[in-house]
């Protein structure tokens, strides 16, 4: 899984290639040049007004989240984005001084974080279920259980997807993992083709919400928050979420049963249901020793990780179905390597945020903010309507980790001015986050599952086209709003579990 991923997912984040039209690409390439090039005059005359031209030192601020965004657009990674626009702004705002002692003080302070060393403990746990083929099961399971309901086979898949969540974290992962196996499925089964792309699509982001979540962990680092308390609050949200998709997938295949026909089959029976339980079994103890270890405060983050990611390789090696020691090496070699790649990226991208908030704080752009929604009189209902106009925005051409980093250290100072719990904010955000990740023109969920499609042993000769994968996933976003507002009138739905626990 995590193999294939590597070496097909740099192609899907371009939209020419994702159609997979060879005749349009010619004039698409020509388009996206002259793009990139508009793109880039406009990031050098961005940073060179920054050096050369007196500013005030909120303007100075403003030109900084300018100049990153237009660096990202550009194709720089979001980190170096982050901190080169960064360093340009300590420097102009306090002197190179100033900004050569926070390029040295940021990336110790960053890495030496003990409540962020869960990070690489569960990008390890995640790879190596994938590599042991634990997770190969769970759709099985999900299949043999709702596979009778009206769109039961995608009802199995956004649970599958749910289960898949709670053992990896990684959208990408989940997407991959789920559409190689349940796309054929129900394209056999006659489905729609957006349904089957669609629910495939929204089903991978439920891996940013559930439990252990990266983005969650990245986001507690970049917010100051607890880690334990905030991967908690996200439980339930994420278990609503996955329910309010299967309820839609269930009443819109009613509704229309030529979108999702019923299947008949005989090789579902209660013997086979129960069969399939043991299957499951390993992500299950996995998911409850993380969880209730956290739950109970028996575990902090870091340990329940740590138990997490052994329980991992152990289990993966007793039920992965080959007990070959030499095999058992040398997947730690890889799930070690995968995992120094991931974090590497990880780490480097909250170095950025922090040099940011710097540069936020000094030049007194977050004040001014603050001051701007107090005196507009905003209440924290329609501030939090407002930021979801925002998000959908920011979501057609941002990554779901650059929103995160680049808007928290700006909006902090707001929202404790509203009295905004920050563990709450955090799902909230990862919410609109996953929204963002299947919506127009970016969505880069979208195009990776669409390029997953183009491939013949998925679709089965069926023609699957991009248009299929927004139409598919937009009743879906539809569904990840009505669950937003849910959350906007009852914060309780996430602060409820974190307060009754024993997590710090």
């Amino acid at each position: 899984m995590a193999d294939s991923l590597v070496t097909e997912s740099p192609s899907v984040i371009s939209p020419h290639a994702a159609t997979g039209d060879s005749a349009r690409r010619p004039r698409g390439t020509r388009t996206a040049n002259r793009l990139l090039l508009v793109v880039a005059t406009a990031t050098v005359v961005t940073l060179v007004a920054l050096g050369l031209i007196e500013m005030s030192d909120p303007v100075i601020g403003l030109v900084v989240i300018v100049a990153t965004i237009l660096l990202m657009l550009a194709g720089v990674p979001v980190g170096i984005a982050i901190l080169a626009a960064s360093g340009l702004g300590l420097w102009k705002l306090a002197g190179f001084d100033a900004m050569a002692v926070t390029f040295e003080d940021v990336p110790f302070a960053t890495a030496a974080s003990w409540s962020l060393s869960v990070i690489p403990l569960f990008i390890f746990m995640g790879i190596a279920m994938g590599k042991f083929n634990l997770t190969t099961r769970l759709f099985d399971a999900a299949q043999q259980w709702m596979g009778k309901l009206p769109g039961g086979l995608a009802i199995a898949t956004n649970f599958a997807g749910a289960g898949l969540a709670a053992a990896s974290g990684s959208s990408i992962a989940i997407s991959y993992a789920l559409g190689r196996v349940t796309i054929p499925e129900m394209l056999r089964a006659n489905y729609k083709p957006s349904l089957a792309v669609g629910v495939v699509a929204m089903a991978g982001t439920l891996g940013m919400l559930i439990p252990p979540s990266v983005v969650l962990v990245v986001y507690a680092g970049a917010a100051g928050t607890a880690i334990g308390p905030q991967l908690l609050a996200a439980l339930i949200p994420g278990l609503v979420l996955a329910v309010a998709f299967a309820v839609l997938i269930l009443v819109r295949s009613t509704l229309d049963p030529t979108l999702a026909p019923r299947m008949e089959s005989t090789e579902i029976t209660w013997k086979s249901r129960l069969g399939s339980l043991p299957g499951i079994a390993p992500v299950t103890v996995i998911i409850a020793v993380i969880i209730g270890g956290m739950y109970t405060g028996f575990f902090t983050p870091t340990e329940a990780g740590a138990f997490g990611a052994l329980l991992a390789v152990i289990l993966g090696w007793l039920f992965g179905g080959d007990r070959n020691i030499r095999r058992l090496g040398t997947t730690l070699v890889v799930c070690l390597r995968e995992t120094v790649a991931g974090v590497a990226s990880i780490f480097l991208l909250l170095m950025g945020v922090h040099a940011l908030t710097r540069v936020v704080a000094l030049s007194g752009l977050a004040d001014i903010m603050a001051d701007t929604v107090t005196s507009m009189g905003l209440s924290r209902i329609t501030f939090l309507f407002v930021l979801i106009v925002a998000f959908l925005i920011l979501g057609m051409f941002m990554d779901s980790l650059a929103m995160i980093l680049l808007t928290v250290p700006v909006l902090m100072p707001v929202l404790t001015v509203l009295d905004i719990d920050m563990i709450w904010y955090g799902v909230f955000m990862v919410i609109l986050v996953e929204i963002g990740l299947v919506t127009p023109p970016i969505g880069m969920l979208s195009y990776i599952v669409h390029r997953l499609a183009q491939h013949p042993d998925v679709n089965l000769g069926r023609t699957v086209n991009l248009s299929d994968v927004f139409k598919g996933t937009a009743w879906f976003i539809i569904a990840g709003l009505v669950v937003l507002t849910a959350l906007i009138f009852w914060p309780d739905i996430a602060l409820w579990l974190p307060g009754r626990s024993n997590a710090g």
